[in-house]
């Protein structure tokens, strides 16, 4: 799936969500919704004031949604009815499971550390605190414990000598944003069948990284002779030549299959049926129509 398809709900409520949001709103991605802090009153005044991510998600007419509580029936069926892939949360409240874990891909969350150091709430103020030379910013998959899922991408700032929280988190959140984008355009999806189906018009370098990929689970595989053949390891050479991608043949002594920009050739494979071979006792055992 292409990712600026995928529908994906943000959530996140200080400037430094913003400077998120809006990496994310210019590199193309599909947001379906923004999930906020309610307003405040704030000031003298005491006027009811919006977070500077909701004020980014009206200038942009996403759709908002501000819970008091993220356990209500209300807030969560309009999450649900949302229908997101993916989720992105960015300096905002702890979630309970059943709104981290409601998307079928889950929800990434950017953090202000080198993760796992500094975990929590504070993590720019206690890096500089502690007289740290370098901090970052992290994306990961959120699980049960705080700051502790699966780490996707990780990147370094360093803190100078003088430099204070402040400045350390307008410097962070460009590289932070920046680094969600990457993430997004980065995301691993679920491996479904046809992700595994190798397509013979693409190179022969992504053929076999695809093999490699995919190998030893599930395994990537092509239709020989109307039945499955899957390809577990295999060489490949750049050349240019007339056959149609597909097309299987003997090329040099060696059984080959054409693609876009040269040859594919399997070493490690299966047909549909039998055991896993090297491709040599295959072609002793079998009978293949090749020209």
């Amino acid at each position: 799936m292409d990712y600026t398809q995928l529908r994906i709900v943000f959530m996140g409520t200080p400037e430094f969500a913003r400077a998120s949001l809006q990496q994310l709103v210019e590199g193309g991605c599909n947001i379906v919704g923004v999930i906020t802090a309610p307003d405040k009153p704030a000031g003298r005044g005491m006027k009811l004031q919006q977070s500077a991510v909701k004020e980014y998600a009206l200038q942009q007419n996403l759709a908002i949604l501000q819970p008091e509580k993220l356990k209500n029936p209300e807030f969560l069926a309009a999450l649900r009815n949302l229908h997101a892939d993916l989720q992105v949360v960015v300096a905002f409240r702890m979630l309970p499971e059943l709104v981290w874990n409601m998307p079928p891909m889950g929800t990434i969350n950017l953090h202000g550390s080198l993760l796992p150091k500094y975990r929590g709430a504070a993590p720019i103020n206690w890096a500089v605190i502690n007289g740290e030379k370098e901090t970052g910013v992290t994306t990961f998959k959120l699980k049960h414990d705080i700051d502790t899922g699966d780490i996707l991408l990780q990147q370094e700032i360093p803190i100078g000598p003088e430099e204070n929280t402040g400045e350390v988190h307008d410097k962070m959140k460009e590289i932070g944003a920046a680094v969600l984008l990457e993430t997004e355009l980065k995301h691993a999806p679920k491996i479904f069948t046809d992700t595994c189906r190798i397509n013979w018009i693409a190179s022969a370098e992504e053929i076999h990284n695809l093999v490699r990929g995919l190998s030893p689970y599930p395994a990537a595989f092509a239709t020989l002779q109307e039945k499955m053949f899957k390809i577990y390891a295999c060489q490949y050479r750049i050349n240019a030549h007339n056959e149609t991608p597909g097309t299987v043949l003997m090329n040099d002594g060696k059984l080959a299959f054409a693609c876009t920009n040269g040859y594919v050739y399997p070493t490690i494979v299966q047909m549909e049926g039998k055991k896993k071979m090297a491709v040599d006792d295959f072609m002793r055992g079998f009978k293949l129509a090749i020209s």
